[in-house]
């Protein structure tokens, strides 16, 4: 396993005292390899995707690896009537990230965050460190504790 990187998101799971372990991998091209790579199932493995919900407020949404954001379920969840995906621009600007490393953990706003209730039930979840490869291994239950996180059915079969 290659040396992990320190990154603004591995360092605040470390200020927050959050059990926890990283792991680096290195390219892969699916979410079965970086499963397969980061030692969990794909259902553990979570890809944090950021929802514009109007033109300065957005959110975070957690979603397990081999499922999809069910956006009629979100928008109800949220009592809104639209939601958008921003561009990858306005995504770094408002996250601090690129994409493909977006991350509640050291945003550079702390947006809420949503997670899908599939994520609460697993003993290890895998999630983004901030930057490419780097994994945060963590109990999902801590998720939900650090972010004051809203747990809902927010998702459909991927």
């Amino acid at each position: 396993m290659a040396s992990v990187s320190i990154t603004l998101a591995t360092i605040d799971v470390a200020n927050r005292q959050i059990p926890h372990r990283l792991s680096v991998i290195g390219s892969v091209s699916s979410a079965d390899e970086a499963a397969a790579a980061r030692g969990v199932a794909v259902s553990a493995l979570i890809k944090s995707i950021v929802i514009r919900l109007s033109e300065d407020q957005y959110l975070f949404v957690l979603v397990p690896g081999d499922r999809a954001i069910d956006w009629s379920k979100l928008r109800a969840e949220l009592g809104v009537s639209r939601l958008s995906l921003p561009s990858a621009e306005e995504a770094f600007a408002v996250t601090g990230y690129v994409r493909g490393t977006i991350t509640p953990f050291g945003s550079s706003t702390a947006w809420p965050v949503i997670i899908d209730e599939r994520l609460v039930g697993l003993g290890e979840v895998a999630i983004g460190g901030g930057g490419g490869g780097i994994g945060i291994h963590l109990d999902p239950a801590a998720l939900v504790t650090a972010f004051d996180a809203r747990v809902a059915d927010v998702t459909k079969a991927g």
